[in-house]
């Protein structure tokens, strides 16, 4: 008699275990991406807030000396350091309608755009040499149930969120290259449909 009741024990702390454990590891992306917002929308790379629907590049300094952030440097500032791309980030709302994401031609340089949906914690698009090529591009990117006209001569990126992180890679090839690499970042860029139009 003991016995079963004891394996009862088991069984319902096993079960409460497992549903703690499933529910930590669909929480714990969101969670994290949630935090990397906050940083993102109030501190940027430490140079001040990024508002939304604009983008920012880490400073040649910060990128420089990754270990040794200034004081204003947010988490998002020395997540994973790294030594081999400078980084350009921005969160997207695209409620009032889409934006154009213009990347200038990299002439052969490694580069990614990296498109992310919020909600579920995925990727759902990428823009850069591997995918691309590296001409310069405008590249559409609309939330769903966006069903307008597409200007010519521009890619379609569609969402599936509303919301989307955008994080973009720039190679750095060496220190000399850094001002070079970080031009590069600094133009791309996220515009209004209509300037395209304009063209």
């Amino acid at each position: 008699m003991t016995t079963n009741i004891e394996y009862g024990h088991l069984l319902v702390f096993g079960s409460v275990m497992v549903a703690a454990w499933s529910l930590v590891i669909y929480l714990w992306p969101r969670l994290l991406l949630s935090v990397y917002k906050r940083a993102l929308l109030a501190k940027g790379f430490g140079g001040g807030p990024i508002p939304v629907n604009t983008l920012q590049t880490e400073s040649q300094a910060l990128f420089a000396d990754p270990l040794h952030p200034p004081a204003s440097a947010s988490s998002l500032a020395t997540t994973g350091v790294n030594r081999d791309t400078l980084l350009t980030a921005g969160w997207l709302d695209l409620r009032k309608g889409p934006l154009v994401l213009h990347v200038p031609d990299m002439a052969g340089r490694y580069y990614s755009v990296q498109f992310t949906d919020p909600s579920k914690n995925t990727v759902f698009a990428y823009v850069g040499k591997r995918t691309t090529g590296t001409q310069a591009g405008d590249y559409l990117i609309t939330g769903p149930g966006w069903n307008e006209a597409v200007p010519d001569g521009v890619k379609r990126i569609t969402s599936p969120n509303n919301g989307v992180l955008l994080i973009a890679r720039v190679l750095v090839e060496s220190d000399a290259d850094l001002s070079t690499a970080y031009a590069l970042s600094q133009q791309i860029q996220l515009l209004k449909v209509e300037s395209i139009a304009q063209r």
